[in-house]
C-alpha cells in the first residue's frame, strides 16, 4: 500500500491532524515491529492500552497513527485519524484497499494443514506470479486486514490463510477479501469445544465460500463426507475435490517416502509425478490443493513440478533435523488434532528412512468434554506400528499412557506430566543414527523445546 493519510481519512471519513503530503506505505499494531512508513493502529485492551505506545512507534520509523477519539491527551505534534473503533477502522481501510487492488486472491481455511497448504501454494506459483502470502499467524480479524494493507500493488497473487474458532468468523474474513479461489483442506476436531460436532465444524468452514466472487470455484477435501454434504446442498457452486478417494477430480494414485521428501503420482484433472521436500501423506494431500489452483491459474504440470521440488515450508511441519547423535528427528509439533495425530503417526508407520522409529506426543488440546476418549484412542494406532519407544509429555497424555499401561505394552513408554528433562535423557541415551522420531503435539505443548536441545549444533 503507498496512500496519502489523506486518502485513507476519506476511506474512513475520518477526521485528522498534520495530515498534509504524509505517505502511508503499510500498517502495524505492534509497536515492537514497526517498519518506516507504517500507520500505527493501537488498541485499548483490558490489560494493555496502545496509545501509551503511538510516540513510540512514530519513533521507530511510524509515519501516523490511529487515534480513538474518546482517548483523552491526543499528541498534538504527530499526524493522527481520529476513529470510534481502531479495529473497525483496520478493516474498513483493507476492504477500501482490497478493492483497488487487481490480484487474484486465494482464501485457504480447513482444521488443519492450512499454513502447509498456504506454502506450498506460494511455492508452486512464485517462479511465474509476483505472489505474496500470509505470514506467520497472521491469519484472523486483525492479522487477514493487515495483510491485505501490506500487500504490494504489483502483487499478482495474494494467497491468504483464514482461521477461526467460531461460527461467523471464516464468513467476515472471507467477504472481506473477496477470493477469487478458495480451500478447504480438511475437517478435524480442532475447536470442538466452541462449534460442539465436526458437522457444526464443516459448517463453520465451509462460510469461506460466503465472499467467492461470482465464477469463482472451491478446492475442498474429497474424502470428507461432511464437505461433500455441504458441496451437493450448494449445487450453484463450482466446486473441485481432492484427495486418496479416486472419485475425485484429483486422487493420489502413489506417495513413495525417499531422503529428498515425498514422491506421488496423481490421476484426473491432470495427471504425473511431483516431489515435495517434506514427508507425510497428510502433506501429499495438501499439495493437490497447490496443483488444482496452478493449474486453473493456467500453469501446466511440468512447471507446477518444477516449483513444487523447491518449495519451502514453515517450521515444525513434518521438518527433518539431524540430531546431534546422528538421530533423523521429524518435527510435526506445530500443533496437534486426532485428524493430524493420525497422519503423522500413519507416516511413522510407513516410513522406511530409518529402522528405529520413536514416537514423542504431547497433549492435543480443545477437544473439549471427549478429551480423554481422543488421547486414549491413540493407543491403537501406535500398536500397528514397530516402536523403540512412546514418549509422552503434559497432563492429558497420561490417560494415554494409562491406556498403555492397561493393555500390557512391551514397548517402552515414559510419561512426564511438565517436565521435558526426562524425555531429553531418554532419547540421547537410547537413540541414534538409525533412530527416526517423530515430534507431534498441539502448540501449547512446546515440544520444540526437546528438538533444540538434540538438534545438532
Amino acid at each position: 500500500m503507498k496512500r496519502r493519510l489523506t486518502e485513507l481519512a476519506g476511506w474512513l471519513q475520518a477526521e485528522g491532524q498534520l495530515m498534509d503530503d504524509v505517505l502511508v506505505t503499510g500498517a502495524s499494531i505492534d509497536s515492537r515491529t514497526v517498519s518506516p512508513g507504517d500507520l500505527f493502529i493501537p488498541f485499548r485492551g483490558e490489560q494493555v492500552n496502545g496509545h501509551q505506545y503511538v510516540q513510540q512507534a512514530i519513533e521507530k520509523g511510524a509515519v501516523a497513527a490511529l487515534w480513538m477519539k474518546d482517548e483523552p491527551n491526543a499528541p498534538t505534534t504527530i499526524p493522527l485519524l481520529f476513529v470510534d473503533d481502531p479495529e473497525q477502522a483496520l478493516q474498513q481501510l483493507a476492504r477500501a484497499f482490497r478493492k483497488e487492488l487487481t490480484c487474484k486472491f486465494i482464501g485457504i481455511t480447513g482444521s488443519n494443514g492450512k499454513t502447509s497448504t498456504k506454502d506450498l501454494m506460494a511455492s508452486a506459483l512464485a517462479p511465474y506470479f509476483n505472489v505474496q502470502k500470509t505470514e506467520g499467524n497472521f491469519n484472523n480479524e486483525l492479522g487477514l486486514p493487515l495483510t491485505i494493507l501490506n500487500l504490494k500493488e504489483d502483487t499478482e497473487i495474494a494467497v491468504l490463510e483464514m482461521g477461526m474458532s467460531d461460527f461467523g468468523e471464516i464468513s467476515f474474513l472471507s467477504t472481506l477479501a473477496e477470493p477469487h479461489y478458495v480451500v478447504i483442506t480438511n475437517i478435524g476436531e480442532a475447536h470442538l469445544q466452541d462449534l460442539g460436532s465436526r458437522e457444526g465444524i464443516a459448517k463453520a468452514k465451509f462460510e469461506i465460500i460466503d465472499g467467492l466472487q461470482k465464477g469463482g470455484k472451491l478446492f475442498y477435501d474429497g474424502d470428507e463426507p461432511l464437505l461433500q454434504t455441504l458441496v451437493d446442498q450448494t449445487p450453484e457452486l463450482e466446486a473441485v475435490s481432492f484427495g486418496y478417494g479416486q472419485s475425485n477430480d484429483l486422487a493420489i494414485t502413489e506417495i513413495i517416502s525417499g531422503d529428498t521428501g515425498s514422491q506421488f503420482t496423481v490421476a484426473g484433472v491432470l495427471s504425473g509425478s511431483f516431489t515435495i521436500p517434506v514427508y507425510g501423506a497428510h502433506q501429499v494431500k495438501n499439495a493437490l490443493a497447490a496443483i488444482l489452483v496452478s493449474n486453473e491459474l493456467r500453469l501446466d504440470g511440468k512447471q507446477i513440478a518444477s516449483a513444487l521440488m523447491q518449495s519451502k515450508l514453515t517450521d515444525m511441519r513434518m521438518q527433518p533435523i539431524v540430531a546431534d547423535n546422528g538421530a533423523l528427528l521429524i518435527n510435526d509439533a506445530y500443533n496437534a488434532a486426532p485428524t493430524s495425530m493420525q497422519a503423522a503417526l500413519q507416516f511413522l508407520h510407513e516410513t522406511s528412512l530409518r529402522s528405529k522409529k520413536w514416537a514423542v506426543l504431547g497433549d492435543m488440546l480443545e477437544l473439549g468434554d471427549n478429551e480423554r476418549h481422543y488421547h486414549e484412542s491413540i493407543a491403537e494406532q501406535l500398536r500397528t506400528i514397530e516402536l523403540e519407544g512412546i514418549l509422552l509429555y503434559g497432563p492429558r497424555m497420561k490417560w494415554l499412557y494409562e491406556e498403555l499401561q492397561n493393555n500390557g505394552e512391551q514397548t517402552t513408554v515414559v510419561w512426564s506430566e511438565n517436565q521435558y528433562e526426562p524425555l531429553i535423557e531418554k532419547l540421547q541415551s537410547l537413540t541414534d543414527e538409525q533412530s527416526i522420531v517423530l515430534f507431534k503435539g498441539s502448540r501449547g505443548m512446546a515440544l520444540e523445546t526437546i528438538v533444540k536441545a538434540l538438534e545438532k549444533q
